[in-house]
């Protein structure tokens, strides 16, 4: 699998509007990341690889609602953490959570299955989604994820995303453990 040198830069090629919007995020809220290009990525095993480099692994992100589609949250959870629908739903406090699907991911963070990223939440300006990391990443220095397209994964920290990021986005985190 190909995967780019480190950079610290905004890319300067074109890129997809919803990463472009996370780049001048970054750049408006004085976000230090890195950053590398890989091939597309559709498994955590692949995933595997690209932290490595990066030195950090890449958390798993999930779009979960209730059953009316009245609640929908994005979990965020280390890459190796398993997703229980009924651990989830107890630890956000909402009635039996389950997979969003893929036009409700499209209409509300601007991305695919598969491509899903705390940092999506800068296209909900509706405030629809509510923000879930799991305890321990949450605790951690840094986080590694997608851009909102499986070809570009970052790094920066933690505290960068819970303090700046999503506050920035009017989100805000819950810790929930799982």
């Amino acid at each position: 699998m190909y995967i780019s040198e480190i950079s610290t830069s905004v890319p300067t090629d074109e890129r997809s509007a919803l990463e472009t919007k996370v780049y001048e995020r970054f750049t408006e809220l004085g976000i230090e990341f890195e950053r590398v290009d890989n091939d597309s990525i559709s498994t955590m095993e692949e995933c595997e690889e690209v932290g490595k480099v990066l030195g950090t692994d890449i958390c798993k992100t999930i779009l979960a609602c209730t059953r009316n589609k009245s609640e929908y949250y994005l979990i965020v959870l280390p890459g190796d953490k398993r997703f229980e629908s009924k651990v989830a739903s107890k630890a956000v406090g909402s009635s039996r959570l389950s997979f969003a699907s893929s036009e409700d991911m499209e209409e509300l963070l601007g991305t695919t299955p598969g491509n899903a990223s705390p940092l999506s939440v800068v296209n909900d300006d509706a405030g629809r989604v509510k923000i879930a990391v799991e305890k321990e990443l949450a605790g951690s220095e840094f986080i590694a994820c997608n851009v909102g397209v499986n070809t570009t994964h970052i790094r920066f920290k933690t505290k960068d995303l819970l303090d700046k990021y999503l506050p920035a986005a009017d989100h805000e985190a819950m810790i929930i453990e799982l």
